[in-house]
């Protein structure tokens, strides 16, 4: 699978492409978009990261057929989406995310509710958690027998 996050490069004309697989160890980012280095010789940045992210909503009541609906939309319109519980008046989107950094999947994640809202017709509830764990952290707290469980099953959920 591949998606496009816009506005992820500070070059206006550039745009950082994720994918299922990393680039390597390290590269330099403008090699990975194709471009012409401009950056002193050697510089490098990290390679992409799986990033293991729990988005937890919470409103007003709505109806629960309605919650579910939006859930499935949202799942469907973003397939990287892993697993979705919902109640009447909370939510909680479980998902791996691509990014450089914590800081960069973090951005993805708060945006993730506010932009599909509407397409998707979410309720109007706000984000009332959000953990962002690296994919060896995730793994060693399920080896621990704490953290996340694994998101299984797959597809959206009530509580």
């Amino acid at each position: 699978m591949r998606r496009v996050r816009p506005g992820a490069s500070s070059r206006a004309s550039a745009e950082r492409s994720l994918t299922s697989v990393a680039a390597g160890a390290t590269y330099t980012d403008t090699q990975a978009a194709g471009e012409t280095d401009e950056r002193p010789e050697g510089e490098t940045v990290e390679s992409p990261r799986l990033w293991h992210v729990t988005l937890s909503v919470s409103g007003a009541e709505a109806p629960l057929k309605e919650v579910r609906r939006g859930l499935e939309q949202l799942a469907h319109d973003h397939p990287f989406l892993l697993t979705s519980r919902y109640a009447p008046d909370h939510a909680e989107i479980r998902y791996w995310e691509e990014a450089r950094d914590l800081h960069d999947a973090a951005a993805v994640a708060l945006r993730l509710w506010g932009e599909h809202r509407q397409s998707a017709q979410l309720p109007p509830w706000e984000i009332v958690g959000l953990e962002v764990i690296d994919r060896d952290t995730y793994h060693q707290r399920i080896a621990e027998g704490y953290g996340p469980l694994p998101a299984t099953p797959v597809g959206v959920h009530p509580f």
